[in-house]
């Protein structure tokens, strides 16, 4: 349990997924949490958990240890311009997981010298399953060891350098999206071939958990466990060939690469 104070400002879905992922961990007692957003009746199921909910972003600021910035990229300069005397570059960390604010911008924003992450997870940190991609700027060891304590509590969190947090926006956030379309598209597919929805939706979400805790526990790649289903002249293939095909991986590709020039064209 890390005993900090923490604040997140905006309760939208990416803040309350945080506030909850640290509830559920342990990580932080309830009363160590606040919360902000305009309209604090929609953080009713935290309030009554106990954590701290708050419209004024000011006094949340000035009562935590670390501040989690989760506003919508359109508002970040504005907001926390407002707020930047509420920050103390001696006792606090900010962590922005807002999507395409820079670390430079990030700081000429609030303080100089202020210890700040950028932090992008994804919204599976509400049932501690996220990839977080972290990087920092005036940071010390000690500070860069408790945000990924943090984020190791919600899942798994990897250090790269900030140029590639756009890429890891996409693989990772986005990404969530993408699976959840290819679960989606089997399930129509089991109905098809005489499953219910309930029943489809459960094997294909099993299947899907299943085949990525293969390449996490056995550190494997793909193609090496596919090989292991695939028979000559078995139903596998032939499926798989199909859906190549169709263009499965080709528009798996282009979509990636579509929604990354979204983010750095705008």
């Amino acid at each position: 349990m890390s005993g900090k104070k923490i604040a997140i400002i905006g309760g939208g879905n990416l803040g309350s997924a945080i506030a909850e992922g640290l509830l559920k961990s342990g990580f932080s007692k309830a009363g160590e949490i606040t919360v902000t957003k305009r309209n604090v009746a929609t953080l009713a199921a935290l309030r009554e958990q106990g954590v701290h909910v708050e419209s004024d972003n000011a006094k949340a600021i000035r009562e935590a240890d670390v501040v989690v910035v989760a506003l919508k990229p359109y508002n970040v300069k504005e907001v926390l311009t407002e707020l930047r005397a509420s920050f103390d570059a001696e006792k606090q960390l900010l962590i922005s997981v807002v999507t395409g604010v820079l670390l430079d911008d990030l700081e000429k924003i609030t303080l100089p010298g202020l210890p700040i992450f950028r932090a992008m997870p994804n919204t599976a940190i509400a049932i501690q399953e996220s990839i977080t991609c972290i990087c920092g700027r005036n940071v010390t060891e000690e500070q860069t060891a408790f945000v990924k304590e943090m984020f190791d509590q919600l899942g798994v969190t990897v250090a790269i350098d900030e140029k590639l947090m756009d890429a890891a926006t996409v693989l990772g956030a986005c990404g969530i999206a993408y699976a959840l379309r290819f679960i989606r598209a089997s399930i129509q597919g089991g109905i098809e071939i005489g499953f219910d929805a309930a029943t489809a939706n459960l094997i294909a979400a099993q299947t899907v958990k299943g085949a990525a805790e293969l390449l996490i526990k056995g550190n494997r790649h793909p193609e090496a466990e596919i090989d292991k289903v695939t028979t000559p002249k078995g139903c596998t293939i032939a499926g798989l060939n199909e859906m190549e095909h169709q263009g499965f991986s080709s528009s798996l590709i282009k979509g990636i690469t579509s929604s990354y020039n979204k983010i750095i064209k705008g």
